[in-house]
């Protein structure tokens, strides 16, 4: 298995990009796009700028668990992760995207594939 970027549709039907370590974990989640278009340059400015130290953001939230924001060069964000009950888990966190994004392979299942019987699923590529 390799690390990938699957692009999904959200009910609204705007688009939304998780970024999958090896063992299949989240490890961040993009912002809602409108387009496809825009949720792919977002996974180009995810690999772009997970290793730049200084686009990360540590954030704790109101339950007290902490999580980290990767921002763009505009400051923008471009993902979030999930929940960390730890410093040290954060930062784990961090060096997994900082290690995954560059080389995941981008996996689109916003679209069911159809199957020979004429019935959409979903590839699990």
């Amino acid at each position: 298995m390799k690390a990938t970027f699957e692009i999904k549709k959200a009910g609204d039907g705007k688009f939304v990009f998780n970024l999958k370590a090896v063992n299949e974990q989240v490890i961040l989640t993009s912002q809602t796009y409108e387009t496809k278009e825009s949720a792919e340059n977002g996974i180009a400015s995810v690999k772009q700028n997970a290793n730049l130290d200084e686009r990360y953001e540590e954030k704790t939230g109101s339950d007290g668990l902490l999580y980290f924001l990767l921002h763009a060069a505009n400051k923008q964000v471009i993902g979030r992760s999930q929940m960390y009950s730890s410093r040290e888990a954060l930062h784990k966190g961090i060096a997994s995207v900082k290690k995954n994004a560059p080389v995941a392979e981008t996996v689109d299942i916003s679209v069911p594939m159809q199957s020979a019987h004429g019935r959409g699923t979903r590839s699990s590529a």
